[in-house]
């Protein structure tokens, strides 16, 4: 049987400005992430759905649970393949499309890492680590479109 992990968050719409959604513009897209123990995460829509600019929204939050869901995987990999990561960081991209009936999906998602390796012979090695990566992360596994790894590595001490 496989083990389950159970999550749970509490989500607030705080955008009523008085009239509640009587018309689709008086009312703000705001709303709060609570979870347990945790900093409160204040969001909005995408600005180009009248959302705030200023707040994370869901389709950001993708990305980034994307992208740190691989790197966790990718140091996790690293450190048992004896590759010694200095630094990682990334800057992932998406596609998302609007549908003629509304509604819209992401077609792709590409993680951008910039990767500093201890050793530069080891950066075939690390390279290949991101495919095994994908196939073992969490969220890149419930998505039913492509994640794209576009690594680029540095050597440092």
């Amino acid at each position: 049987m496989a083990k389950e992990h159970h999550y749970s968050v509490k989500l607030t719409w705080n955008g009523n400005t008085g009239s509640g959604t009587k018309d689709y513009r008086t009312y703000e897209r705001s709303h709060v992430i609570k979870i347990k123990d945790k900093t409160d995460i204040h969001c909005s829509s995408d600005p180009a759905f009248r959302g705030d600019a200023t707040k994370h929204n869901p389709e950001e939050m993708l990305l980034a649970s994307v992208s740190s869901c691989h790197m966790l995987w990718y140091l996790h990999l690293c450190s048992t393949a004896s590759i010694n990561v200095l630094a990682y960081s990334d800057e992932p991209t998406g596609v998302m499309i609007d549908n003629k009936d509304g509604s819209g999906r992401f077609t792709e998602i590409s993680l951008n890492p910039n990767i500093t390796l201890a050793d530069a012979s080891m950066k075939a090695k690390a390279d290949a680590l991101h495919q095994k990566a994908n196939k073992l992360c969490f969220i890149a596994n419930s998505l039913n479109f492509p994640v794209h790894h576009k690594a680029k590595y540095n050597v440092g001490t």
